[in-house]
């Protein structure tokens, strides 16, 4: 099982096209075990690294949880990833089939949790983790393209919408909280005292 894990990990970073067609046959438990595995990884890593931030600057990452922050960062990524993941699937899948993929939902949830790899084992690393979620995108394009047998144009068109959207619903209500924020906010007047500076010349 192992091996077979070490491989497909390999097989996405080397050759992803070939990996996913080699994956399309996949069954679901050989796919959730994968992510699984990975979801794991991830939620250890990510928990290392609160662990040293609160180590290396205490400043920044002291909070009222002190050491159990660790602990809830891992169980937060185990359960905000997997759920998060498959709902992003459902909602990506939905521009699929209106794209014409006809393959099912399962391929789209493999492509989402096979392009999944380079964000789970490397997105951690800070700073430098955004390549690897990019990387994933890329990914997630190729393996909508081979899983559900699209062209590249409805796959890259299928993907950038299922982004988007959810990306302009997130500032639009970011800038409504803020708007609102600054609006209910009082702002201090100055004190009236009755007495008009021209009377007191």
């Amino acid at each position: 099982m192992i091996d077979a894990l070490f491989t497909k990990v390999k097989g996405f970073f080397m050759d992803p096209v070939d990996t996913f067609r080699q994956s399309k046959a996949d069954d679901p438990k050989t796919v959730f075990t994968f992510f699984g595995v990975l979801l794991l990884i991830n939620a250890i890593l990510t928990a290392v690294i609160a662990l040293l931030g609160m180590v290396v600057m205490p400043m920044y990452f002291g909070t009222p949880f002190g050491l159990a922050l660790p602990v809830m960062v891992f169980f937060m990524m185990l359960i905000c990833g997997c759920i998060l993941t498959l709902i992003f699937a459902v909602w990506l899948h939905l521009w699929v089939c209106i794209l014409g993929g006809r393959q099912g939902i399962m391929q789209t949830i493999n492509a989402v949790i096979y392009s999944s790899t380079p964000r789970l084992l490397l997105g951690w690393i800070p700073f430098v983790g955004i390549i690897f979620l990019l990387w994933s995108l890329v990914l997630g394009v190729l393996g909508i393209r081979e899983l559900q047998e699209m062209s590249t144009s409805k796959a890259i068109l299928a993907v950038a919408i299922a982004i988007i959207i959810p990306l302009i619903i997130i500032v639009l209500l970011a800038a409504w909280f803020l708007i609102s924020t600054v609006t209910v906010t009082a702002v201090p007047g100055v004190p009236i005292t009755g007495a008009s500076p021209l009377n007191a010349v």
